[in-house]
């Protein structure tokens, strides 16, 4: 697991070649302010390959976070993160991994019949009960959440994960109330707290794609004010003096500013925007899509490019999202060892100042 003395080691061997607050707290000690990706790509073994020697270089340049998840390509993504890591002169200690539960991973390739699988792996071995899960392929239930930690354990060759999520939960509203997926909720950082207090995790968050950015009136909408009490009554149940929900994942770029700009969270008697909210209680920040898949590398608004610092548009974008409060560190795909050096590049340097990122939005 990172540790205090591992992650502000790794941080004094780097940290003279980039700008100012790239490295920034999280948890015992500190992260970079890039992140490296594996969601993209193929789950092919020529992917896999690009993606070892990317994650690998990343590590050894000045990244010391990496984030995946228990589907992503296929499982393949864990695997290969855990081989990186090995192959790195980066100590494990050094390092924040991050890995997610939520949607059900196939086990190294696209089956024919994905629903067949699901049955087949899931269901009829009891790993899932069927009334838990929604569009077929998305569960968050305490059973699952436990499994599926166990298998991104084994996949990445770890002891423990520093950070792990419960992804996507929104997808769940699809089929229940939100009152019920608050208590799913709940009922998921429950196991997490016996995790972490077993020691298999550091802290644990929530990743989304669209609950915390859009309006109250909105369908896929959770509000960040009742996930972090339902974090509170979860470590009480457990018998914890303090919960370990320390993050928030969600996207965040130029083009998707909504984290920013749309009031959504009870915070007091205020509603607050999920950057605000997240600034107020002191949770980190990862913001995902910073280069919105790829397509903020090729452009971004003029006038907004113009008060970024960088080479290219595609470190722009990265530092644009590196700016933003509360944001701890922008993620970007690792797909690469080009890409690599590039987005590795944008940390070279600084960021917006508070009052420059907000004239922005002016």
């Amino acid at each position: 697991m990172a540790t205090s003395r591992g992650t502000w080691g790794y941080r004094d061997r780097f940290g003279g070649r980039f700008g100012r607050t790239y490295f920034r707290r999280f948890g015992p000690g500190v992260v970079s302010s890039v992140g490296v990706g594996t969601y993209l790509g193929d789950p092919t073994a020529a992917v896999d390959d690009d993606y070892r020697d990317a994650v690998r270089l990343a590590l050894d340049s000045g990244v010391n976070l990496v984030d995946t998840a228990s589907n992503y390509r296929c499982g393949r993504s864990e695997r290969v993160v855990g081989e990186a890591l090995r192959e790195s002169d980066a100590a494990r200690d050094s390092v924040v991994v991050a890995s997610k539960a939520g949607f059900l991973p196939f086990d190294g390739d696209r089956p024919e019949d994905p629903a067949a699988y699901v049955r087949r792996e899931f269901i009829d071995t009891g790993v899932v009960d069927p009334a838990a899960l929604a569009r077929g392929s998305h569960c968050i239930a305490p059973g699952y959440v436990d499994g599926m930690l166990d298998r991104s354990l084994d996949r990445i060759g770890v002891d423990a994960v520093d950070l792990y999520y419960v992804h996507n939960p929104e997808t769940q509203l699809e089929a229940r109330s939100r009152a019920d997926v608050y208590d799913q909720l709940q009922a998921a950082f429950e196991t997490l707290e016996r995790r972490r207090a077993a020691g298999d995790v550091g802290r644990y968050g929530v990743a989304t794609w669209s609950a915390f950015r859009v309006p109250p009136g909105d369908d896929s909408h959770l509000d960040l004010g009742v996930v972090l009490d339902r974090a509170a009554a979860a470590a009480d149940a457990v018998g914890v003096d303090d919960h370990g929900l320390a993050a928030v994942q969600l996207p965040f770029n130029v083009a998707m500013a909504d984290a920013f700009t749309v009031d959504a969270h009870s915070h007091g008697d205020e509603t607050v925007s999920a950057l605000e909210f997240c600034h107020r209680e002191g949770l980190s920040v990862f913001a995902a899509a910073a280069l919105g898949q790829g397509e903020l590398a090729a452009s971004l608004p003029r006038d907004v490019e113009a008060e970024l610092s960088g080479d290219t548009t595609a470190q722009r974008a990265i530092n644009f999202a590196r700016s933003a409060p509360a944001v701890t560190a922008a993620l970007v795909g690792a797909s690469s060892v080009e890409h690599v050096r590039e987005n590795v590049a944008a940390g070279t340097f600084d960021p917006l100042g508070a009052g420059a990122f907000d004239d922005v939005f002016e």
